[in-house]
């Protein structure tokens, strides 16, 4: 896309428009002005560069840092956003949307050309670069994702994560809120605006049943569609049956399917052989991370000749007559065909984000995986219920010693 086709001024309002709507990143605004947590400090940021995430960079930008953005989806770029960021001062950004893959690893190479020693990771593709090309010696960094978390803690238990990183999408304050309904409302959000098809009615099934499937699952149901869950955890799969769904194997399940969304952060969660089986007209969506979940190869395979027939939908013609449609190429699909999670979420995440950063900065962490501090959760959570004027009751000196407690932390 060539410079003069964005339009910054659009770019700018929506950064504008998600600053009114995070009250967290506002609040914390004028401590890190004072306090400069991050000055002499370089931050590198792989994340969906969107208006939200542009929030977090140019908080982290007032704290005193220098930043460097790239996006961790090349789909999920909105490029008037990034084109607006980049005017910002110290800030610098490398991401356009439609990246191919190797533009895509020039753009995580730019960031780390500039020795960032904060990282702030989204799906773990910076971390793990940074463990093969690239040999400088970093501070610290925080990981968004149940994706990039779960690759952290390979390596961790492999004994070759050679810095400290925080698990931030294990966080209370992430994963109960930005898992759930962040991604519940946004997946939603994108499958509506892309296939303007009514949801209620419809047979929806919902592969992997952790937080963001709960969420997804959850939505559906409010919107009347008939849910089937998909799950390889048995715990997980009574948890699903007992909150009112029905649960079946994927192969059984997308026989029947209007709408199958995988939510697993794993690799073949819909493979080829289950494709064979698709319900004609099933409409195919990812919410989990990367484009693996649904076999994109099986559907090649499969289909005789394929189309686009909205933007971001594509239909692949079986040889039988079926048709099968795929969102957003088989990527983030609440990011790829819509604006990602909503801006009150974002503002929980990247609290505990900014807070984390900073907490790496003023500790000296060893190498290997870290749970975000509790202290970090308490505050996120007493400030969001202070932006919503919300008050609550605090357990009394007899009540903490009741309980055994020294001071009130809440560990649920």
């Amino acid at each position: 896309m060539q410079q003069s086709s964005i339009d910054i001024r659009a770019g700018h309002a929506k950064i504008l428009w998600a600053r009114n709507h995070m009250p967290l990143l506002r609040k914390l605004r004028p401590e890190f002005i004072r306090d400069q947590p991050f000055r002499e400090h370089r931050v590198g940021m792989s994340i969906h560069l969107e208006a939200k995430t542009a929030c977090l960079a140019i908080l982290l930008r007032d704290g005193g840092a220098d930043v460097t953005v790239t996006g961790s989806n090349p789909l999920s770029t909105q490029d008037d956003v990034a084109a607006a960021l980049a005017t910002e001062d110290r800030i610098d950004v490398f991401a356009r949307h439609g990246a191919s893959e190797q533009q895509y690893a020039d753009d995580l190479c730019s960031v780390l050309h500039a020795e960032p020693d904060l990282i702030l990771d989204d799906g773990g593709d910076l971390v793990d670069l940074l463990h093969g090309r690239f040999g400088f010696a970093v501070r610290g960094g925080c990981e968004e994702t149940t994706t990039g978390v779960a690759r952290l803690r390979i390596r961790n238990r492999e004994g070759n994560l050679r810095f400290p990183m925080i698990a931030v999408n294990d966080a209370r304050m992430k994963y109960l809120f930005d898992n759930r309904y962040g991604t519940g409302q946004s997946t939603w959000d994108a499958i509506m605006r892309s296939t303007n098809l009514v949801v209620a009615g419809k047979s929806v099934v919902v592969v992997g049943y952790g937080w963001c499937g709960k969420g997804i699952a959850r939505r559906a149901r409010g919107l009347g569609a008939r849910v089937t869950v998909c799950e390889v955890d048995p715990v997980r799969a009574v948890e699903a049956l007992m909150d009112g769904n029905r649960v079946a194997a994927v192969r059984e399940a997308i026989a029947t399917a209007d709408v199958l969304i995988t939510a697993t952060g794993c690799v073949d969660a819909v493979p080829a052989e289950a494709l064979e089986g698709a319900h004609d007209g099933v409409i195919l969506a990812n919410a989990g991370h990367f484009d693996v979940e649904i076999s994109k190869a099986g559907l090649n395979a499969l289909a005789e000749r394929k189309e686009e027939v909205r933007p971001g939908v594509e239909a692949f013609h079986y040889t039988d007559g079926r048709t099968v449609y795929l969102l957003g190429d088989g990527r983030l699909v609440n990011l790829v065909l819509g604006d990602g999670h909503p801006a009150e979420i974002m503002d929980i995440s990247f609290a505990v984000q900014a807070l984390s950063l900073r907490h790496i900065t003023e500790n000296e962490l060893l190498a290997g995986l870290h749970r975000v501090p509790e202290a970090i959760d308490h505050r996120v959570a007493t400030m969001k219920l202070s932006s919503e004027k919300v008050m609550i009751d605090t357990l009394s000196e007899r009540q903490q010693a009741y309980l055994g407690l020294d001071s009130f932390c809440a560990d649920g």
